[in-house]
């Protein structure tokens, strides 16, 4: 969760019961495609070695492989995350990759989060800007400014109060928060008076709290007064200045913004106290010329759902859940919502979830299944189409089938991308002195070991998917009854064609590994996945195989597989995850990884100089156990079982000074460990207590700081066993194993109705003027089929009642959120203060 927005009450009305939370979700879809005309190095060599990061706020989530010797390099990598807090701006930077120095920073591409939607679906070329400490700056001060009248021996003063309260959000430096100060200044035309607080350590959200005094001007005659009136001269020509530092001990500090606020803002009243947003000096408003440093091409989705109480989707959820059940299923809600949407996945993620999470999936694929075989002609051609239902059927198999995959392929695509074998076996592609037949071995000996982890895999493929592929079957057979193959070629189009071989060519897609593959091991996998397409394409084996080929060294090739070994593997285990008897539960029982990294653990045991510190550690999360080892790939130096973890939680950065820390409480002493970022934070909180969320000994309260010199931080409690003050997060979602929010996805698809309402109000038209009509008919303009047109209305009603409804405490939440006071912690003020 990104955050929360309670709605208000107005005064009189305490009669009502509270509102209940509005939750505000984050999520970014980025691709990082290619940069372009980098700056050459200097020198003979003006190649770079160069890598991408994605940066919130200057915290690194993300970064590419280094693509060498390249002043245009192709990334091609792309992924997805949720955001777990909220942000100012999301950056890209391009480094030249330094074995011996720190990597230098090329330049960079900055976008304000409110201006990310433009970007949307779309895939520009940014040109990369110069990095310094000016165009670094981020995050807000909150301070008070106060007049204050002291009557001394000689006259009366006028005696300015600044007091820095705290500051939130400041920037990473080198990767690691900051050693914030603040130096404050009273600047006028003869002065320059300058004060400092004191630094606090390593972190972005310092609490400062230090008042500092000023004299201000004395007043020419002293009268008692009930307010004290500043000279307006005075005034006008005084302003308080603050900036924020980063101590550099030995090296020489680095700024971090700073704010300027005219004394005047007093004139109307005595006290000031407000939030305001960090500047650039001289509010970035001077121009310097800079070398063009080259262009990045990015593509941007970033989306924020405001999903209301879950009473609120109600009638929309009825109204999905009925869809499977409308006949004809064109006139269903589902599949309403499919043909309104300019790009057919928007619609498709959300509706597959809902589907699945309330148990309606496979009735309506199946049903929608039926009209695309209503339209096939031959038996070959079985499915091969993009239509709602094979998308609908390839999100499935991502949603369900992540688990199966990891099962079934991550150790052979690990052994393939951590040393690739040489397996080019195209002719023109072939280097001097490269053996073609040792090529053949190596990708013959690739192609087999995957296709023995397929089709022996067959007791681990999820239930959602075999009950899929059994109805599919069955309806192709009944479709084409004269047609001995086709029971396979229904299934096979989608577990070979559609998920494994296109897991093979793009394993980062389905997170079988981190990166986009190198081009060397693209090119292997790539191959590899054009062979598995063929030996699993059962729908025509009267015909040569080979003729599946455009290349005439791939026909070569095949013709090693030519044996009827493979046909009966594959027949055999197409019937087996078509088959709805039910399965040994031995294969599901092997442990597989479901999430590793490095991050630090603070050492448990004692030390030798008695202090704790925190050790960089390989961690890895099976589903039997969460262990961490010295290095990957060697043994594991301490394990927790699953059934033992009590809780996960967040760690306070006051701990220890460090962010993005949390807990796995397993017994006596908790275990605490700190991520490199907010994303991975949040990633291994999520899967950690998704796993261990029906341990029947869970915790209902925690300590959110750490025990330390006989007291627990938070509580004060002196014993280490006192009962936690604080009660545990909600947790996951009740669907633990598919981790899927039935209201964020009712929320997607609320919105995407209310977007495409013109299209709705055009469908609605449609069907009043086919009264007289019989038989579906085609709207022409935005390309739907309507059967009925009865039904279809009567749908259409029913989505714009529920829409209209819907938009209220939407209107009502945006209202609500755009009236914080300017000036508030939720919207500060932009430049000099007025």
């Amino acid at each position: 969760m990104a955050g929360e927005h309670g709605g208000g009450r107005r005064g009189g009305e305490s009669r009502d019961p509270p509102a209940a939370p509005v939750r505000v979700l984050q999520s970014l879809r980025v691709k990082i495609c290619e940069a372009k005309n980098l700056l050459p190095y200097p020198g003979p060599n003006k190649m770079r070695d160069c890598f991408c990061t994605v940066n919130l706020d200057q915290e690194e989530i993300f970064r590419t492989n280094v693509v060498e010797k390249s002043l245009n390099p192709f990334y091609g990598e792309d992924f997805y995350f949720e955001i777990p807090r909220m942000f100012h701006s999301l950056s890209f930077y391009i480094y030249d990759k330094s074995l011996l120095q720190r990597d230098l920073r090329i330049g960079k591409v900055a976008i304000k989060r409110e201006e990310l939607c433009r970007f949307y679906g779309k895939e520009p070329w940014f040109p990369l800007q110069p990095i310094d400490s000016n165009s670094e700056v981020q995050g807000k001060v909150h301070l008070e400014l106060k007049l204050n009248e002291l009557i001394t021996d000689n006259g009366s003063v006028q005696q300015l109060m600044v007091h820095i309260v705290e500051c939130e959000g400041l920037p990473l430096v080198n990767g690691q928060s900051c050693d914030p100060y603040a130096s404050v200044s009273l600047v006028g035309p003869s002065r320059n008076d300058q004060k400092k607080t004191k630094v606090k350590k390593k972190t972005s959200n310092p609490q400062f709290n230090e008042k500092f005094y000023f004299e201000v001007t004395r007043s020419s005659s002293y009268t008692k007064k009930s307010q004290f009136q500043v000279e307006e001269e005075d005034i006008e020509k005084l302003e308080v200045r603050v900036d924020l530092w980063n101590n550099g001990n030995l090296a020489q500090d680095v700024f971090l913004g700073e704010i300027r606020i005219p004394v005047r803002v007093l004139r109307n009243d005595s006290s000031h106290q407000a939030w305001y947003w960090l500047l650039p000096k001289d509010n970035g408003s001077k121009s310097s010329k800079y070398d063009d440093l080259g262009s990045l091409r990015l593509s941007i989705c970033y989306t924020e759902d405001y999903v209301l109480p879950s009473d609120c989707y109600c009638p929309l959820k009825t109204l999905m859940m009925k869809s499977p059940d409308i006949k004809p299923i064109t006139a269903s809600a589902a599949f309403i919502l499919g043909e309104i949407c300019r790009d057919k996945n928007d619609a498709i993620l959300p509706l597959v979830r809902l589907l699945l999470h309330h148990q309606k999936l496979v009735l309506f694929v199946t049903t929608i299944a039926q009209l695309d075989l209503n339209d096939t002609q031959e038996a070959n051609t079985i499915f091969r189409g993009n239509s709602l239902a094979t998308r609908c059927m390839d999100e499935t198999m991502k949603i369900v089938g992540n688990h199966y995959l990891k099962v079934t392929l991550k150790n052979v695509i690990d052994e393939i991308c951590e040393s690739p074998k040489p397996c080019e076996i195209d002719p023109n592609r072939l280097r001097e002195g490269d053996s073609i037949d040792n090529h053949k071995d190596n990708l013959r000996y690739y192609v087999d070991k995957v296709f023995s982890c397929i089709v022996k895999s067959s007791m681990s493929c999820p239930t959602v998917m075999c009950d899929l592929f059994s109805s599919l079957r069955h309806m192709a057979v009944r479709h084409f009854p004269n047609d001995r193959h086709v029971q396979y070629s229904a299934v096979s189009s989608f577990v070979f064609l559609r998920f494994f071989a296109v897991a093979v060519v793009s394993p980062h897609i389905f997170h079988l590994r981190s990166h986009h593959p190198d081009a060397q091991t693209s090119r292997v996998l790539t191959l590899i996945s054009k062979t598995i397409q063929t030996l699993g394409s059962v729908g025509s084996l009267s015909k040569s195989k080979t003729s599946s080929f455009k290349e005439p060294f791939m026909c070569e090739f095949y013709k090693m597989f030519e044996e009827e070994t493979y046909t009966a593997d594959v027949k055999k285990f197409l019937e087996e995850i078509s088959s709805t008897e039910s399965k040994e539960p031995s294969g599901m029982s092997e442990s597989v990884i479901l999430k590793e990294g490095e991050m630090y653990k603070r050492a448990q045991g004692r030390t030798r100089i008695g202090k704790k510190g925190f050790n960089k550690r390989w961690f890895s999360l099976s589903s039997r156990e969460f262990a961490y080892h010295k290095q990957k790939d060697k043994e594991p130096v301490f394990r927790i079982p699953i059934k033992n973890i009590l809780a996960v939680e967040k760690l306070d950065e006051s701990a220890f000074n460090k962010n993005n820390m949390f807990q796995v409480i397993y017994g006596e002493k908790p275990l605490y460990i700190h991520a490199s970022n907010c994303v991975e934070a949040s990633e291994w909180i999520e899967v950690l207590s998704r796993v261990s969320r029906r341990n029947p000994r869970r915790l209902g309260k925690y300590h959110p700081s750490a025990f330390i010199n006989g007291t627990w931080l938070c509580c004060k409690a002196s014993s280490e066993s006192t009962e936690g003050c604080s009660p545990c997060t909600a947790g996951v979602p009740a669907d633990v194993a598919l981790d899927i929010d039935g209201d964020r996805e009712c929320e997607k698809i609320y919105s995407l109705f209310s977007t495409n309402m013109p299209k709705l109000q055009k469908m609605e038209e449609a069907c009043a003027s086919m009264a007289v009509y019989q038989g579906p008919q085609e709207h022409s303009e935005y390309h739907f089929t309507i059967e009925d047109s009865v039904e279809t209305f009567k749908s259409l009603q029913q989505i714009k009642a529920i829409v209209e409804k819907l938009n209220e405490p939407h209107e009502k939440h945006k209202k609500g959120s755009s009236n914080a006071k300017y000036g508030s912690q939720e919207n500060p003020i932009v430049g000099k203060g007025s």
